[in-house]
């Protein structure tokens, strides 16, 4: 499995990984569970909560609790709405991506969850917390997969 960051084949890494899954839900269903920051704990198990500063928007700011009580700033730095996002966590010397976006095919809608570490600390970062993230991403993915697909059947 390959993916392309800024032109650039790559295999995943603790400092660059992603995951990807098909699925039958509307579009909009995945976009809304995405966007819908005080309830990304319903599905991202790495989580205790999350807040953003009112609407999800090109530089709106928000706070990320993890389970082990560590508290993170994030900015949307980069939105295509209903498509993809990028929102980036300031780290000592260095940055967290997370870009998450659909794509479809003949097959459907697939969605994708990338997270990468930038800067100087890269490999610090990467090291000490890549692996835990890589081996969360498939159970998250699946959680949001789940409730996007019931919200679509709903409708």
């Amino acid at each position: 499995m390959s993916n392309t960051l800024l032109g650039q084949q790559k295999e995943p890494s603790n400092k660059h990984f992603w995951h990807s899954l098909p699925t039958t839900a509307d579009r909009n269903a995945v976009w809304q569970t995405w966007t819908d920051v005080p309830n990304w704990k319903t599905w991202d198990t790495g989580l205790q909560d999350a807040t953003i500063n009112g609407a999800f928007t090109l530089g709106a700011k928000g706070t990320i609790l993890s389970l082990e009580g560590r508290t993170s700033k994030f900015e949307v730095v980069a939105i295509d709405p209903g498509i993809s996002y990028t929102i980036k966590t300031r780290l000592p010397l260095g940055s967290l991506y997370v870009k998450r976006y659909m794509t479809d095919d003949e097959l459907g809608l697939t969605f994708t969850h990338e997270v990468w570490f930038a800067g100087l600390t890269k490999g610090i970062f990467a090291k000490a917390f890549g692996a835990n993230f890589r081996v969360l991403l498939p159970e998250v993915m699946q959680n949001v997969k789940r409730i996007a697909e019931a919200q679509t059947k709903e409708q």
